[in-house]
């Protein structure tokens, strides 16, 4: 039997389940990512191996070669360590949102996709609930980061560890969003390394989580403006901002549009109806 046939079998409409099933279904989903996530140790420590060895080592080394000028939301002179440290903040999400879109194509290619997105359920509240998962996750190894960072004496204001949870969970929203589209493009397993070299690196590099957009511009324009378009500047520069308790409102729309319709493109690419995996017949391709 086919994905696209099985989504489309008749089941008890969602509105007769009421709010507490909603709120069960969100809650399973989210208390399945979390235990996942806490029997796998190395995924926890992976993830804070990166953004650790640029603090440690990269940043230590670049102190002394990239003073950061007096640039919003700082009113002083800062480090290059506290200057990267939203960024590597972010970049947690980054990887994270990536590896759990892993996670959704391991699920499509063993079958409890097909069994999650056949529920009574709305296809975009269990893709949300997938999200919210994904950030819960991402939030814990963030703010372990940031009391490893501020024991490395990175001085954030006390507040801003508060300030920036609304801006933290939105990037992770808008990174998963991101990292679900993907998801549906990718059939098997052994293309997901390769895809990410070409999504993960260039959207790090290519902004100004390293180093700020006028020392970018002044190198190249061209650059300058792929980092503007780039949607994990933006990201960067919300975090940043809110560390500090100041609100940016363009890095807070662009991330905002960014998660909206990388999610409506999830939701899509989701139907088996009009989607991706509509059109392929479901995991590992088959036929309708």
């Amino acid at each position: 039997m086919s994905y696209a046939s099985v989504a489309k079998r008749p089941t008890a409409p969602a509105r007769h389940l009421g709010p507490a099933g909603y709120l069960v279904c969100m809650s399973g989903i989210v208390g399945r990512e979390l235990l996942r996530f806490v029997q796998q140790k190395e995924r926890f420590l992976s993830a804070l191996v990166r953004p650790l060895v640029w603090l440690f080592i990269f940043a230590a080394g670049f102190r002394s070669t990239l003073g950061v000028s007096i640039i919003p939301p700082y009113e002083t002179y800062v480090l290059y360590e506290v200057y990267v440290t939203p960024g590597l903040a972010v970049m947690i999400q980054l990887f994270n949102g990536m590896q759990s879109s892993l996670s959704m194509v391991y699920d499509r290619e063993v079958g409890s996709m097909r069994v999650l997105l056949t529920s009574p359920f709305p296809r975009w509240y269990l893709l949300l609930s997938k999200l919210v998962a994904g950030v819960s996750v991402s939030l814990a190894q963030v703010y372990v980061f940031l009391a490893i960072a501020w024991l490395w004496e990175v001085d954030i204001p006390p507040m801003g560890y508060l300030t920036a949870l609304p801006a933290f969970i939105l990037t992770g929203l808008m990174l998963g969003a991101i990292g679900l589209v993907i998801s549906s493009l990718i059939r098997q397993l052994e293309n997901f390394a390769s895809v990410m070299n070409f999504v993960i690196f260039p959207m790090f590099f290519a902004s100004s989580a390293l180093y700020p957009l006028w020392r970018i511009r002044d190198a190249s324009e061209t650059l300058y403006i792929v980092c503007l378009l780039n949607p994990f500047t933006h990201a960067v520069e919300l975090v940043r901002n809110a560390l500090y308790g100041v609100f940016e409102p363009q890095a807070f729309a662009v991330v905002l549009g960014t998660t909206i319709v990388f999610f409506a493109l999830a939701v899509v690419a989701y139907d088996p109806g009009r989607g991706i995996m509509g059109r392929r017949g479901g995991p590992k391709g088959e036929a309708a």
